[in-house]
């Protein structure tokens, strides 16, 4: 039994990415305005009666992907700053509580130019799930094991349609890759 190991899983919506912990019986918070009873990482506070080992943060990248380039200037400076003060808080969280290990995840767009060069750069297919999407991580984590499989899938995010969940859908964290980074990461 792990609960004394606390996982913070920053804009986490679903769970995906923290569900191996959880199995494995960590603490685990999701902070995210979505969760019921969720809040905003811009908000969130320091736990001073905590330690804090790990911490998975998955900013929203509507207004970060490049994905979404072709709207970037129609959507504004505005946008951008919404999007980097969630970053920001993501890494204020990381700073102020100095957790064992950390990662900041998105996908290929904006980040680099605020975060510099990414630690590792994957698709799912490097962890067993049969398509693509070029992710970026930051931060100081151990680099998981691949398990390459070919990805016969391509790249399923072109093939979700307009829906309110679309968004939502496209920011599941794939469940190889899930588990390959609980392994490394424990």
């Amino acid at each position: 039994m792990t609960s004394d190991r606390i996982i913070l899983d920053l804009c986490g919506g679903t769970g995906a990415w923290s569900k191996p912990y959880v199995d494995a019986g960590y603490a685990v918070t999701i902070v995210d305005p979505a969760v019921d009873g969720g809040c905003d990482v811009r908000t969130f506070g320091y736990l001073d009666d905590y330690c804090v080992w790990g911490i998975l943060c998955a900013p929203p990248c509507t207004h970060l992907s490049v994905s979404g380039a072709r709207w970037w200037k129609s959507k504004g400076e505005g946008k951008l700053m919404e999007a980097i003060s969630v970053v920001d808080a993501c890494m204020r969280i990381v700073l102020v509580h100095k957790p064992a290990w950390w990662v900041l995840e998105n996908p290929v767009g904006r980040l680099r130019r605020f975060l510099g060069p990414p630690r590792l750069i994957f698709d799912p297919c490097d962890y067993g799930d049969p398509y693509t999407k070029k992710t970026l991580l930051w931060g100081s984590f151990n680099v998981p094991e691949k398990s390459p499989v070919d990805p016969v899938d391509g790249s399923r995010m072109h093939l979700l349609g307009p829906s309110p969940e679309r968004a939502a859908l496209r920011s599941v964290t794939p469940e190889g890759f899930a588990r390959a980074f609980f392994k490394a990461n424990p």
